[in-house]
């Protein structure tokens, strides 16, 4: 085991070049980036990320779902790698930091570990995910998913995007179809360094987040049959009115989690009615609702107090109700060595840091299924994600990605 000093050695403002330059691809007016998965632009910002690979003398491939990784070869090339890595895709006006400061803060702690003159027992890789966020081809996460047995192949093949184009079609388009035989195989650990996407840890003014999992969610459509009549004609009393009733449940939905005490959110995101015009009483009103806790017992509680909202509501207005269960996935638990392999860290440098749990789903979300897992969240300003606004601070970036560094060390130098 190396010893480690207290004194960053990470060049943040290389790191940050990095990131400006990665930026301009996909770059909005408002300054943010839209660089949907597998399009021209994601295809150019993979073409600059395996430029930096090279020019930093790691082992690059590709596999047969676009995942990309480099590698930095250890003293013993059969050991399974320490992995760490995110993705470069974003949502549509998204920000310049989600994912793809996990991939450049990965290259980055590695660039680091070689200039250092450390010498890996077991290497080390980066991997940049194809389509982590779904924006493009649903569901999100494809390319960890489908290397960890979640999707098959011919599945993750045959995603389509709302024109009909299919995800292998894209894959072969921009040259990005690599092989199967390119995939990780056994990985030793996964580390994910990431923005929190959440308020959390610049409310407390803590620099550094230990992501201890994440939590589970269950992912609702209902829909709400009442009688859709005339808006001018049908007296008040004799309406039955779906949005109504809809109404109604989702405000009690809201006061419902708002009360709750145990890490518990519901959101509302999609509401549809027909016929959907002005003049005629919404005879049908279907919704989303997306449950989230972090804990599986409660999780399951609160889907069933959520359904248990949407009956006796329904009953009150005389509303027939259907209820579907769309998506769901169960909370996922971090490795107790890992965390305790950052705790180590952050109390050695004297670094402040807060155990949390993600209420936002990661490609380590996955990889958990397979390796020892953990992740190292950085604050986002203002709490704001998924949007041109998405900002994190370079000094807290440069603390997050010092941790990084110093955990990949110890791991990347141990037989464990």
């Amino acid at each position: 085991m190396i010893q480690m000093e207290g004194q960053s050695h990470i060049q943040i403002s290389r790191l940050k070049t990095r990131m400006e330059k990665m930026a301009q691809i996909g770059a909005t007016v408002r300054g943010g980036v839209s660089r949907l998965a597998l399009t021209d632009q994601e295809k150019e910002a993979r073409t600059l990320f395996i430029q930096w690979l090279k020019e930093s003398n790691l082992e690059v491939r590709v596999d047969d779902f676009g995942n990309i990784y480099g590698r930095l070869e250890g003293k013993d090339p059969s050991a399974s790698p320490v992995m760490t890595g995110s993705h470069l895709d974003t949502v549509p006006k998204g920000g310049k930091f989600d994912g793809t400061l996990g991939v450049l803060a990965a290259l980055e702690a590695i660039e680091t570990i070689k200039e250092s003159g450390i010498k890996p027992v077991r290497p080390v890789e980066i991997v940049s995910f194809t389509n982590e966020e779904g924006a493009r081809f649903a569901p999100q996460m494809l390319g960890s998913g489908a290397i960890t047995g979640k999707f098959s192949k011919e599945y993750v093949y045959h995603r389509t995007d709302q024109h009909g184009i299919t995800f292998q079609s894209e894959l072969e388009r921009i040259g990005y179809l690599g092989e199967e035989k390119n995939r990780p195989g056994k990985i030793a650990s996964f580390i994910e360094l990431h923005i929190e996407q959440g308020p959390i840890l610049e409310k407390e003014n803590i620099s550094v987040g230990i992501v201890e999992g994440i939590a589970g969610f269950t992912w609702l459509e209902v829909t709400l049959s009442g009688q859709s009549d005339h808006s001018g004609s049908t007296p008040m009393t004799m309406r039955k009115d779906s949005l109504v009733a809809a109404s109604a449940i989702i405000q009690e939905i809201y006061n419902w989690a708002m009360a709750k005490q145990d890490g518990t959110v519901a959101t509302v995101g999609k509401v549809r009615t027909v016929p959907g015009i002005i003049n005629a009483i919404p005879g049908e009103t279907a919704f989303s609702i997306d449950i989230r806790n972090p804990n599986p017992v409660q999780l399951t509680a609160c889907v069933e107090e959520v359904k248990e909202i949407i009956i006796r509501i329904s009953n009150e207005n005389h509303i027939d109700y259907k209820m579907d269960k769309i998506g769901s996935n169960e909370p996922v638990h971090f490795s107790p060595y890992l965390i305790d392999t950052l705790e180590k860290v952050c109390k050695e440098i004297q670094q402040p840091y807060k155990k949390m749990i993600s209420g936002a789903g990661h490609d380590s979300m996955y990889i958990n299924q397979v390796t020892d897992t953990v992740m190292i969240f950085v604050p986002s300003k203002d709490g704001k994600s998924h949007c041109e606004e998405e900002h994190t601070s370079w000094d807290d970036i440069e603390k997050g990605v010092n941790i990084l560094y110093q955990a990949l060390c110890r791991l990347v130098t141990s037989n464990d």
